[in-house]
């Protein structure tokens, strides 16, 4: 068994493929696009995209905005500040990936899920208020909160003196309003969801992972089974390996893949 990782560029923006070799040219392989955290790269996860297409699956890893082959010059703080540019900017290069790919033959429109870490999983939040074609999601340590967070990250850059000018605060509101999961759930529609947060978290709260699962249990009444959320304690803001293990059943129980050797 053969597993290949190349460096393709998809709708401009620069992705990592990985596949088994037998399956590279198969529309019928189960696909994951894999959204990386804030000042990470694409390749910091190979590990878990190597495990999937161990699976079966095809994975894709986009660099996001300002991040990876996409960094550019530029001060640490300037980034801070364009973090949910950053977020809505990965959202609608999803679906012009997406659309590229099916151009090219290498989707199957029932097979398609989303995973993302911290930002990247703030982003598959986010994603999922648009995209109902994405048939599954998984989140590691992210929040479907984008107002809450929102405010969070005003307070904490204030606390840095980032002085964040009013007008752009309520401009920067108003743009991620629609992305706000936790407004509407409905957006849901059931999909297969699993998140995944460690309780010693001090970058994106554990509490907001554990209210909205909560919150979505009423939802998932009818589909039970579609919806895990896992904690670990003494974790912080890192994926565990039992994290990543569990990703991947979940991805091989609700994106029905068949495991080819």
């Amino acid at each position: 068994m053969m597993i290949t990782i190349k460096n393709e560029t998809i709708a401009q923006v620069p992705s990592l493929h990985v596949v088994k070799d037998t399956l590279r040219n198969e529309q019928s392989t189960p696909t994951i696009f894999f959204f990386h955290g804030f000042t990470s790269a694409k390749e910091n996860n190979l590990h878990v995209a190597y495990l999937l297409a161990q699976k079966g699956f095809r994975v894709f890893l986009p660099d996001a905005l300002y991040h990876g082959e996409r960094e550019i010059e530029q001060h640490s703080e300037n980034r801070d500040l364009a973090f949910w540019e950053i977020i809505l900017t990965s959202i609608q290069e999803l679906d012009a990936m997406r659309s590229e790919l099916k151009e090219k033959g290498l989707l199957c429109e029932d097979k398609l899920g989303v995973i993302g870490t911290s930002m990247g999983a703030i982003t598959m939040f986010g994603a999922l208020t648009q995209y109902p074609w994405i048939k599954t999601a998984v989140s590691f340590m992210g929040t479907a909160y984008y107002e809450t967070f929102a405010y969070g990250l005003l307070e904490t850059a204030q606390r840095r003196g980032l002085l964040v000018e009013e007008s752009l605060q309520e401009d920067m509101l108003k743009k991620i309003k629609p992305f706000d999961l936790s407004k509407q759930l409905d957006k849901l529609d059931g999909r297969p969801l699993f998140m995944w947060h460690g309780k010693a978290d001090e970058v994106v709260p554990y509490p907001l992972s554990e209210q909205f699962y909560n919150e979505l249990t009423t939802t998932y009444k009818q589909t039970p089974d579609n919806l895990q959320f896992m904690a670990e304690e003494k974790v912080g803001h890192k994926v565990s390996r039992t994290a990543v293990l569990k990703s991947i059943d979940w991805f091989e129980q609700h994106l029905k893949t068949k495991v080819s050797s």
